[in-house]
């Protein structure tokens, strides 16, 4: 059974200093503390840089005992995620987690990898093999990613707010709503509606 305490008091501390780490953890929805939206910034000097990386969360039935489970929502070029479904080959979500570990430890490994890929043990295979023998094309390839996927320009934000606050929503609900879907104006007029 998963230990909401602890789940609660991790949010938290993931939370507290948001504005400096600039990781954060939610909930998807309010009645849910095993579906959470994790967000970490791009690592400076990384071709990441500037970003900001939204990761599905689940947390099994066996939290903090099993590891949760994580993936770019955000699609990401690097070795180590995939390409596709944005699965994450990083060890501690796998056989070296450790009940001691947290949700915001695992974001922060996430991001380090971030900054220093493992090509040896790819998730992507082709990726691995441009970051090894063409690497020019591979920090090229992964800018390109980060400003197609990772950014979101503050004009197209406040045209979403705007939009969704004529409809009659108060805009502190609005922002906090594209916040957590990500920016997806038709998922956050759904939580909108539904809440």
């Amino acid at each position: 059974m998963v230990d909401f305490a602890r789940v609660q008091k991790e949010l938290q501390e993931c939370n507290r200093d948001f504005e400096v780490s600039g990781i954060k953890v939610i909930p998807k929805s309010e009645a849910n503390l095993t579906q959470l939206l994790g967000t970490i910034p791009g690592p400076l000097g990384t071709p990441y840089e500037g970003g900001t990386f939204k990761i599905d969360i689940t947390l099994p039935d066996g939290y903090p005992f099993e590891p949760p489970k994580m993936r770019f929502a955000t699609k990401v070029w690097h070795p180590n995620i995939s390409s596709q479904s944005g699965a994450i080959c990083l060890d501690i979500l796998k056989d070296q987690w450790s009940p001691a570990l947290t949700l915001k430890t695992a974001l922060l490994s996430i991001q380090a990898l971030l900054s220093a890929p493992e090509p040896a043990d790819p998730q992507d295979a082709v990726v691995a093999q441009q970051y090894l023998k063409d690497h020019q094309t591979f920090v090229g390839t992964a800018r390109y990613w980060t400003e197609a996927f990772a950014k979101t320009s503050s004009l197209g934000v406040e045209e979403k707010v705007q939009k969704l606050v004529e409809m009659g929503f108060p805009e502190a609900q609005v922002r906090n709503a594209l916040e957590s879907v990500g920016g997806d104006e038709n998922l956050a007029l759904e939580k909108l509606c539904s809440s």
